[in-house]
């Protein structure tokens, strides 16, 4: 009788331990996932300041200034935990960034403006951090989906309702091109 009260006490305590590294690898995602969005929001903040500069500028490449300043909207307007909906409108932002600096190339004062240069710095610094920030996420989103699926985690993991994270990862296969060098 007590070896069955035993055993039942070490699986008690089992599935307890499991639980207990379920609810970390959730919260450390959900932590990575705040730390993106950190970092997004920094962009979509510094993003009029560098449409404004560049207006003053390039007063006829409305269009180019227009699709930035729309899709920006977009990527702020998609839902907090909608992980694969932020990460294509955050594609789609990067893309129409890389031609407003092609924009910029066009216009040496505007090139050689500080108020432009300082924010092109701090955008290239964001961007870094953000790809920091989603390696993050990306892992442990990583382990918290191995918890979920690895047996016998995945038992407690679906008594207690938790689920796989998305990755945040590039949806464009356009950006996963390499790039042509030629001389």
């Amino acid at each position: 009788m007590y070896i069955l009260i035993g055993i039942v006490v070490l699986v008690a305590l089992y599935a307890v331990v499991i639980y207990n590294g379920l609810v970390k690898s959730r919260q450390m995602a959900e932590e990575a996932w705040s730390g993106i969005d950190v970092q997004l929001k920094r962009r979509a903040d510094l993003i009029p300041n560098l449409i404004e500069t560049v207006k003053g500028y390039a007063a006829h490449e409305k269009s180019t200034l227009e699709e930035v300043i729309e899709l920006r909207n977009r990527a702020q307007a998609v839902p907090a935990g909608d992980v694969a909906g932020r990460a294509e409108a955050e594609g789609l932002l990067g893309q129409a960034l890389g031609k407003l600096f092609a924009l910029a190339e066009s216009y040496p004062d505007l090139k050689a403006s500080q108020n432009f240069s300082e924010l092109q710095a701090s955008l290239e610094t964001i961007e870094s951090e953000i790809q920091m920030a989603r390696r993050y996420y990306n892992g442990a989103a990583r382990d918290l989906n191995v918890k979920v699926e690895s047996f016998p985690s995945n038992l407690v993991a679906g008594q207690f309702g938790f689920a796989k994270r998305d990755y945040f990862e590039i949806t464009d296969e356009a950006d996963r091109a390499v790039p042509a060098v030629k001389f």
